[in-house]
C-alpha cells in the first residue's frame, strides 16, 4: 500500500470514529477558542455568493458549512457536498432532512478523484484540503470545472512563520488527537495549494489569519 493509500484509509478511520460527535469536538479544533465559525463565515463570504448559484463544497463533512452557504444561495441553488467519509455523509443527510433543505445532495468521494460538474459558481473547502496529499491536483480539478467568474476559496491550517521547529511540533501534537496530520510538517500543503491556485486562477488573494495559524485563499477564472 502507497503512503497515499495509507494517508487516506488514515483518514476514513479517524472521521469514521469522530463522526457523531464532531460538530461538538470541532469546537474544539485545533484548540479551544479558536474562531473557527467566524473563520468559516468569512471563507463563504469570499465566495461572492449570489441567489441561486451553484457550490461545491469539497470535504464538506457533516455540513457544517451548508447553513452559511444556503443564506447566500436560497432554494433556488445548489450545493454539492462532497466527502470521502460514510459516517460523515451520514450526518451531513441528517443535517439536510432537519433543516428540510431540498437543493443539496451528497456524494462520496476522494476529493482527488471527484468529477467536478462544469460551470459552478463557486467551490469551497475549509479546514481540509491541506490533508490531501494531490491537493495542487484538485485545485487544478476544480479551477477546470468554475464558470467564467467562478471562485475557488480554500481556507485551512498552516504552521506560522518564522515558527521554531519545536513550536511547531508542540502545536502539531495538540492537533494530533483531531486529524491526520502525519508529516504534514514536512509536506508544507499550504505552499502547494498557494503556488497551484496562483498557476490556476486569475486575481489569487492569500491572507493569513489568527496570528498565521490558518489562511484563507481565494481565486477566480478568468475568461474562458
Amino acid at each position: 500500500m502507497s503512503q497515499t493509500e495509507r494517508t487516506r484509509e488514515h483518514l476514513i478511520e479517524v472521521y469514521r470514529k469522530k463522526a457523531k460527535h464532531y460538530d461538538i469536538s470541532c469546537r474544539l479544533y485545533p484548540a479551544p477558542g479558536y474562531p473557527q465559525r467566524s473563520q468559516r463565515l468569512r471563507a463563504v463570504q469570499a465566495l461572492g455568493l449570489r441567489a441561486g448559484d451553484s457550490v461545491i463544497d469539497i470535504a464538506c463533512g457533516t455540513g457544517l458549512n451548508f447553513p452559511l452557504i444556503e443564506e447566500a444561495i436560497g432554494p433556488g441553488g445548489r450545493i454539492v457536498g462532497v466527502d470521502l467519509t460514510d459516517a460523515m455523509l451520514a450526518r451531513a443527510e441528517d443535517r439536510i432532512d432537519t433543516n428540510g433543505w431540498r437543493n443539496i445532495s451528497l456524494v462520496q468521494a476522494d476529493a482527488v478523484d471527484f468529477d467536478f460538474p462544469t460551470q459552478v459558481d463557486a467551490i469551497l473547502s475549509t479546514y481540509a484540503l491541506s490533508q490531501v496529499p494531490e491537493c495542487a491536483e484538485v485545485i487544478a480539478h476544480g479551477a477546470a470545472a468554475l464558470s467564467e467568474g467562478g471562485r475557488w476559496v480554500v481556507l485551512d491550517l498552516k504552521v506560522p512563520g518564522n515558527t521554531p521547529r519545536y513550536l511547531a511540533q508542540v502545536g502539531t501534537a495538540v492537533v494530533r488527537p483531531f486529524a491526520s496530520i502525519d508529516e504534514w510538517i514536512t509536506r508544507r500543503p499550504w505552499e502547494a495549494i498557494r503556488a497551484a491556485m496562483k498557476d490556476e486562477l486569475a486575481d489569487l488573494s492569500w491572507t493569513e489569519l489568527f496570528f498565521g495559524t490558518a489562511f484563507l485563499a481565494t481565486g477566480s477564472r478568468g475568461h474562458l
